[in-house]
């Protein structure tokens, strides 16, 4: 596990926590050595983590596609800035890139980045850890909705067990590196 993609906000929250729980994931990130991929905005959570990876030399890698830079939201600091042309070129690479991910608090991007590799971990096309930065139980409605969609039937209980969920970047990190590829399939026989 060297580089983890992490997904998150391109705005810092209204609670000063996040921002404290995003240095704490990325100090921890420090300690083992790991980079960090991500949307290479230099704005909100974005400019956050990668701001401090840079700042002690760890490798940055950012994806980003054309129209962002075009607004000047691209982070010109990194270690490496790729610019793509569609929103799909740059969570795909994001996906390649990275060992693992993280979604920290973040919007409707970050859900979508969520949910895709949720989706790409269920039907096989790439087998790696991810991960809910729950900080100050931001997540708890959605893990209760995701909860409530493998009691209906709609996302199998075992694919909800591969989610790692933690307020804590050491039990993240820890779990992420420990992760056993399970592959379940999605369909269930036909009756």
């Amino acid at each position: 596990m060297k580089k983890i993609t992490i997904y998150c906000g391109s705005n810092t929250g209204n609670n000063p926590a996040y921002k404290e729980g995003a240095l704490e994931l990325i100090q921890e990130m420090i300690l083992r050595k790991m980079d960090l991929v991500y949307g290479a905005g230099k704005v909100g959570l974005m400019g956050v983590i990668a701001n401090q990876m840079l700042s002690v030399g760890r490798n940055v890698y950012g994806i980003i596609p054309q129209k962002l830079v075009d607004v000047e939201v691209a982070h010109q600091g990194l270690t490496d800035l790729t610019i793509v042309e569609t929103m799909r070129d740059r969570k795909w690479l994001m996906a390649e890139r990275g060992d693992g991910f993280i979604a920290m608090p973040g919007g409707i991007g970050t859900l979508e980045e969520l949910f895709e590799i949720m989706t790409l971990n269920q039907l096989g096309y790439i087998q790696k850890p991810l991960a809910l930065y729950n900080l100050k139980g931001y997540y708890d409605r959605l893990i209760d909705f995701l909860q409530f969609s493998a009691e209906e039937g709609f996302l199998k209980k075992e694919q909800m067990d591969l989610l790692i969920i933690s307020d804590d970047p050491t039990e993240i990190l820890d779990n992420m590196t420990a992760y056993k590829p399970k592959f379940i399939p999605k369909w269930e026989s036909p009756k």
